[in-house]
C-alpha cells in the first residue's frame, strides 16, 4: 500500500506504509461521519491488510470534535475483528483534549496500546 493523504482546509491525515502509521496532525472539526468518510476509509484500507501493528500518532493533532471522537472509537471498535493486529495510539500531554479521550479508547479495544507522552 503506498502513501497516503486525506488533506482538509485545517488538517492533514497521512498514512506511511514503511512504518505502518497514521498520523494526524492540525484540527478536525468536520460535521458528521459523511465528511469523515475519507479518513474511515484510510483506516479501513489500512486495517484490512491486517499488518501486525498500526500505530495511529495523533500527537499533533491540536483538536478533534465529537465527531471525530466517535469515527476514531469506531474504528478502534472494528480492530476487536482483527484479533492479529495491535493498535498503538500516541498522544501527547501537550493537547489538552487527549488525556481524557484517548484513554477511553482502551475500554473499547482491550490490548490497545496507549501512549501519552
Amino acid at each position: 500500500m503506498a502513501t497516503q493523504e486525506v488533506k482538509g482546509e485545517d488538517y492533514i491525515v497521512q498514512f506511511d506504509p514503511d512504518s505502518v502509521t497514521v498520523y494526524f496532525k492540525g484540527e478536525l472539526c468536520l460535521g458528521g461521519s459523511t465528511e469523515y468518510a475519507p479518513i474511515t476509509n484510510l483506516l479501513k484500507e489500512v486495517a484490512e491488510s491486517e499488518p501486525n501493528t498500526i500505530t495511529i500518532d495523533l500527537r499533533n493533532l491540536a483538536f478533534v470534535n465529537s465527531s471525530g471522537i466517535s469515527m476514531l472509537s469506531k474504528f478502534v471498535l472494528s480492530m476487536r475483528k482483527k484479533k492479529g493486529v495491535q493498535v498503538v495510539v500516541l498522544g501527547s500531554n501537550d493537547m489538552p483534549w487527549q488525556g481524557k479521550s484517548l484513554k477511553n479508547l482502551e475500554k473499547l479495544l482491550p490490548g490497545l496500546k496507549l501512549e501519552i507522552e
